[in-house]
């Protein structure tokens, strides 16, 4: 436990949760907040549980934006789950208030700290095991979209400035090249020649957003099968969770990075490349999930436009890693010296086998265009 047990029992009792507090103990394996269960027993003698976090404001600088994303979509969202006859207090995150009737509470020491209820009889797997799994996910994301189609984009905060800019993206990689801070860039030509062969790609997105061909949305910007809360008895995904990355953007970033990661056969830092490419078969059942989830609130811009939003979202993301490895590896957690390279190389190469794949990308896309 990374704080003693007395210091949070008095945090949790910050906030107004139900009965007696039983125990309280880490959760799950995220690397960027501090995660913990509480279990509670309520007066009924109902057990009643709740997840307690510290927000890393190294990472998030504005935890009070970041808060007010947060409260405003998932009331948007419990609102409209309930015009539709779900349970908001299961299929959306509920944010439980401090005693004083805040978001979030802020210790003596400058940690932010905020409580959701527990998603109770639900669980999320962090690889795609069985290809439903993947499917349903897709479904809840794309459900999410259409949730919040009508949600103002424009006023949510940017928790990550540029964070899917992938102009901006570029940039940093080229001043990363140019610096070249440890002298590395002359062992990775071959990978900064893929990078540049492929600028114009880089800035599609971001030139369709700002022209309107493409609407600005609510995105999550990280859409990992982990994400995801599957109802424990049906299989279907029944919670969008994480949301401290919501912030306006294209449907295209979150349905791409989906692809990059869940749609890639092999792992993410794998040496053998041999081993990497873009299942079409998971490609196809994403798309279709997705878009079905949408439930008709994509445009018909966007649906053409998903196979570049995959293969965008790999890109920016092998660049990512690069540019991470010629300023030192300050940014990505690393566990071998290669390691980040190693990362970007797996990107490239799904990059390039779906370049390959291209035409039977986009007819699986023109045919759920056909279906929605």
């Amino acid at each position: 436990m990374s704080r003693e047990k007395t210091e949070l029992l008095q945090i949790s009792g910050r906030f107004e949760i139900e009965g007696e507090l039983e125990s309280i103990v880490p959760h799950g394996n995220g690397h960027i907040n501090d995660t913990f269960l509480l279990t509670c027993r309520a007066a009924s003698g109902e057990q009643v549980r709740y997840i307690l976090q510290r927000m890393n404001h190294e990472v998030f600088k504005d935890p009070k934006g970041l808060m007010e994303n947060i409260v405003g979509v998932t009331a948007f969202l419990q609102k409209k789950i309930a015009e539709n006859g779900g349970d908001p207090r299961r299929e959306a995150l509920n944010v439980i208030q401090t005693r004083d009737g805040g978001s979030y509470w802020q210790e003596t020491d400058s940690t932010f700290w905020r409580m959701y209820r527990f998603v109770e009889d639900a669980v999320s797997y962090d690889v795609v095991e069985r290809p439903e799994d993947f499917y349903e996910s897709a479904v809840a994301f794309g459900h999410f979209q259409k949730l919040l189609a009508e949600y103002p984009a424009e006023s949510l905060h940017e928790t990550i400035p540029n964070f899917h800019n992938t102009v901006d993206r570029l940039n940093n990689f080229k001043k990363a090249v140019e610096a070249d801070p440890l002298h590395r860039a002359a062992e990775v030509a071959e990978e900064i020649r893929f990078v540049t062969d492929r600028e114009e790609d880089c800035h599609v997105l971001c030139d369709l957003l700002a022209s309107g061909e493409i609407p600005l949305r609510v995105t999550h910007n990280d859409t990992k099968l982990n994400n995801i809360m599957l109802d424990q008895v049906s299989g279907k995904g029944i919670c969008v969770i994480d949301l401290d990355t919501v912030m306006p953007g294209s449907a295209l970033y979150d349905y791409g990075d989906s692809i990059r990661f869940g749609a890639n056969t092999g792992a993410e830092d794998e040496k053998d490349l041999t081993k990497i490419s873009c299942d079409l078969e998971l490609f196809a059942l994403y798309t279709k999930g997705f878009i079905e989830g949408c439930g008709g609130s994509l445009t018909e811009k966007e649906i053409l436009m998903l196979p570049m939003g995959a293969k965008l979202m790999t890109l920016e993301c092998g660049m990512r890693f690069l540019t991470d490895y010629l300023e030192g590896d300050h940014y990505f957690k690393i566990h071998r010296p290669e390691h980040n390279l190693d990362r970007c190389r797996t990107q490239f190469c799904m990059v390039k086998d779906m370049e390959d794949k291209w035409g039977r990308m986009q007819a699986i896309a023109e045919h759920y265009l056909d279906v929605q």
